[in-house]
């Protein structure tokens, strides 16, 4: 959308803030109204459940998000609805006036992501938003989100990632994405963080940051999961709620929505103090059964049974072949895998080959790996296996439902964020060409 580099000329808070102040966006109304979603894996669900339960309980919400799947507009939403091409058009370009004075003053380029946040909080300042989530692009020290100074965010969950911005080990990454809470407020934390609870314990000491954990002062309990939704009680201070709904599928979703609901309620202790349970109950569970979420474990057909999952870290993609195990029968699945060049692909062929016999290999049009690189890495992690290379997504999706139907299977699409949304466009009689994720 802007002529920009995804980062720019190094660190971004100080020309940010010149930008903010440019383009005469309220920071301290900012500070008040949002909260921040940092993590490896689940900040899209979780800002969605986040923001669902804001506008249950009645108030004009803002949703940052990135990346978008099937629309540049996504990434800006105000309860519920993407930004209008109008509105976008005409932000961009005040966007567009304001870093090109300050980075001829300045002498510095600004990066994209940049230019999308401080879009972002125009559009929710503009659309008077009392409450605004924030998905964090990378890590939380430096991130544009940093310069929110919200008091409550979280730590969805860590995986290695960004390892040469965010460190090497995974304390290291913790730390950073912890960096995005601002002094006197509380950090929450999932609960593939609690093996880090040491660290983030003394690393918070005397930030005058309080961390919270899933499943350790955060109850989750009563868990369900079935093709046709989940369920799980939630317990937090005063807060006892049974048999809370969701529609998202995977066992990922309870923490998930146990970060969610912790952070709209430690965000309304802030600016409503004392609101009682029975009030805020309602909304919480309205919030959370409304979502909809599209790309981690979405059903896109029935006939044949097709599921696609946007997972590209090997922790993520796990954790959804788990729950797929876990609500669908284990067996009578076809595997269409296809890897991004920038990822570890023999970590991801590990994750999933092995629990498959028909495989096929595939490479999106977006970064795809090549689709003969996968294929090999498959027969070596599962000789075993009926191994197949698509030359193109058109082809995976036509030799896929093929095979589904002589072999009475069922169709698994991972791997990959873009060959996930790639396939479920075309599948749906779109062109995967006229995608553009970037």
């Amino acid at each position: 959308m802007f002529n920009l580099s995804k980062y720019g000329d190094g660190l971004c808070l100080a020309r940010l803030a010149d930008l903010l102040d440019a383009v005469a966006v309220d920071r301290a109304r900012l500070e008040r109204i949002s909260v921040v979603v940092t993590g490896s894996n689940g900040k899209g669900s979780t800002a969605a459940f986040c923001a669902s339960i804001a506008r249950a309980y009645g108030l004009r919400t803002g949703l940052f998000t990135s990346p978008h799947l099937y629309r540049f507009n996504e990434r800006f939403q105000v309860d519920g609805a993407a930004i209008g091409d109008d509105d976008l058009a005409r932000l961009k370009l005040r966007i567009e006036a304001a870093i090109a004075e300050i980075s001829q003053r300045r002498g510095e380029k600004f990066g994209s992501f940049e230019a999308l946040f401080a879009l972002a909080c125009l559009h929710f300042q503009e659309s008077e938003c009392d409450f605004a989530v924030f998905e964090a692009g990378i890590g939380g020290r430096y991130d544009p989100v940093r310069l929110l100074g919200a008091r409550v965010t979280c730590v969805t969950s860590v995986d290695y990632e960004h390892v040469e911005l965010l460190g090497t080990s995974l304390e290291l990454i913790a730390s950073d994405k912890s960096d995005a809470c601002a002094s006197g407020g509380s950090v929450v934390y999932g609960e593939n963080c609690r093996k880090l609870r040491p660290h983030l314990i003394e690393y918070n000491r005397y930030r005058d940051v309080r961390p919270l954990f899933v499943r350790d002062g955060i109850g989750i309990a009563g868990e369900f999961l079935s093709p046709a939704g989940q369920r799980f009680d939630f317990r937090f201070g005063q807060f006892d709620f049974k048999a809370l709904e969701i529609n998202l599928l995977g066992a990922f979703q309870f923490n998930n929505a146990a970060l969610a609901v912790t952070l709209f309620l430690l965000w309304l202790e802030r600016v409503k103090p004392g609101e009682t349970p029975a009030k805020i109950e309602p909304a919480v569970r309205l919030g959370l059964r409304e979502v909809r979420w599209p790309g981690r474990l979405e059903v896109i057909q029935r006939e044949p049974l097709t599921i696609v999952d946007v997972g590209h870290t090997p922790d993520a993609i796990r954790q959804s072949l788990a729950s797929l195990k876990a609500i669908y029968d284990a067996e009578s699945w076809i595997l269409v895998l296809g890897i991004s060049v920038d990822k570890k692909a023999e970590e991801i062929v590990a994750a999933l080959a092995p629990a498959f016999d028909t495989i096929i290999c595939a490479s999106a049009h977006h970064k795809g790996m090549e689709a003969k690189t996968i294929a090999a890495a498959v027969r070596k992690t599962n000789p075993q296996a009926t191994v197949h290379i698509a030359a193109t997504i058109e082809d995976a999706v036509a030799v896929s439902s093929k095979l589904a139907a002589s072999l009475n299977r069922k169709i698994y699409v991972a791997g990959g964020l873009f060959l996930a949304i790639e396939y479920a466009v075309i599948a749906r009689g779109g062109r995967a060409q006229d995608l553009n994720f970037f």
